[in-house]
């Protein structure tokens, strides 16, 4: 299984939380990574977004037949995240576009030894595998990439 996890790309400040929307720049930082995406993800990729504005918009950067899921939208527990996306079970590559906390604490629940300085930063993605080993599970942090890098 591969885990994507995105984290949604820059948003405008205000309220109500679930209606912000991304800005000019958070608009620009979802097609590059969504570009950038395209190139690398398995076909038939599952992608699931919480249900706020500024997700489904950097989702629909991606594709427009992502499924929205209440139960990842913000706060949600890591394993709302995990059940969502159905890891370890899922068959092929599953993308997850949420928000902080959660997903840098999916990150620190999956792979816990993460080197300092690394953060989910708004627009990065996480892509995480899993390997069996010795008839366990063990998780492993493929890459992160930001859209400055892009």
């Amino acid at each position: 299984m591969e885990l994507i996890l995105w984290r949604h790309a820059e948003a405008e400040d205000g309220f109500p939380d679930a209606a912000r929307k991304l800005t000019a720049k958070g608009l620009d930082q979802a097609k590059r990574m969504s570009d950038w995406l395209r190139l690398k993800l398995p076909e038939n990729t599952l992608v699931i977004a919480s249900p706020a504005r500024r997700t489904q918009q950097t989702a629909m950067a991606l594709k427009s037949d992502f499924v929205t899921n209440n139960e990842i939208g913000p706060g949600a527990s890591v394993k709302s995240i995990l059940t969502a996306a159905n890891w370890p079970n899922a068959q092929g590559a599953v993308v997850i576009v949420g928000h902080q906390p959660t997903l840098g604490d999916v990150v620190r629940n999956l792979v816990p030894v993460i080197p300092p300085g690394l953060g989910v930063k708004k627009g990065s993605v996480w892509w995480i595998r899993y390997q069996e080993k010795d008839k366990n599970i063990e998780p492993v942090l493929h890459f992160v990439i930001y859209p400055e890098m892009l």
